[in-house]
């Protein structure tokens, strides 16, 4: 709903309400309101300090966005993915409007450990996202439902750009930054700092997400399930080592950070694909089965 990396976007009600008409899966979507953020680039000169970018892409434009999706879901029934939740109002609104089922949402780590203006002020364009990464009120709300089952489960929104590409002005740098593989170092820190569980973990990295789309065979250790796990070591900390990241980035704003809880060893279907800082196997993906 609000123009990002790609060619996705669908910004009027008409053409988003045939688009959640024409089939009966849940619709991922990512809820910023274009004609606000049209206005508010309109406003700002090219080269401007990163720190702008979570008052370009503000409050008003993801709040607004999503109270039209949560609209056009009451009209046509049809369930959706609301995408990185960023704003403790838009936190409101889901409790607030209580669809159920019909309404599944995520949060990225990034706006669960970034805060504005302190992390645009060390980082600059390497923590551009959209939507922007918000002060420590909004990053408590999320945190807070997260753990309270309001929001469904973790996304990544991984977008390995490039230092290059990161180096270009603002607003021309590109959003989106690496995600895949710090996820669950950061939500083992989240465990040892006492605002998730262990079950919340299970939750919000594996069946939640499993849930929301349908996914068969995931999320859980049940027999007929697929038999995915990750064993790691709850007493092993320290910082995160940059040339532990396998993202052609070359970058993250976590390397350096003090994590708690690192994957020692991953089994994918019952097979052991990765081991003690690497992989052991071929590569193995399936594609996902639906319920």
């Amino acid at each position: 709903m609000g123009s990002s990396t790609g060619t996705l976007l669908v910004e009027d009600d008409a053409t988003l309400e045939r688009v959640l008409r024409s089939g009966v899966r849940r619709v991922a979507v990512h809820a910023e309101h274009e004609p606000r953020l049209r206005e508010r680039y309109a406003e700002i000169e090219p080269g401007s300090p990163h720190t702008v970018h979570p008052h370009v892409r503000d409050v008003e434009a993801a709040l607004t966005a999503t109270r039209r999706l949560l609209d056009l879901v009451e009209r046509t029934g049809r369930p959706v993915h609301v995408l990185h939740l960023s704003t403790a109002e838009e936190v409101a609104l889901l409790r607030e409007r209580d669809l159920g089922d019909l309404v599944t949402a995520e949060v990225t780590p990034n706006h669960l450990f970034l805060v504005a203006p302190d992390c645009y002020e060390r980082w600059g364009a390497l923590v551009q996202m959209n939507p922007p990464v918000r002060d420590l009120r909004h990053q408590e709300a999320l945190r807070e439902a997260l753990a309270d089952g309001t929001l469904t489960c973790i996304g990544s929104d991984h977008a390995p750009h490039t230092l290059e590409e990161k180096a270009r002005p603002y607003p021309q740098s590109p959003s989106g930054i690496p995600g895949v593989q710090t996820i669950l170092p950061l939500l083992l820190t989240a465990v040892r700092e006492g605002w998730l569980t262990l079950p919340d973990v299970v939750r919000v990295a594996a069946s939640g997400a499993a849930r929301a789309y349908g996914i068969a065979g995931k999320g859980a250790l049940d027999v007929g399930m697929d038999g995915d796990l990750v064993i790691v070591d709850p007493a092993e900390r320290g910082p995160l080592p940059l040339d532990w990241l396998r993202s052609r980035a070359g970058y993250s704003p976590y390397a350096g950070m003090r994590l708690h809880g690192w994957p020692r060893t991953t089994v994918l279907r019952g097979r052991v694909v990765y081991s003690e800082n690497a992989t052991v196997a071929e590569p193995a993906g399936r594609p996902l089965r639906f319920a």
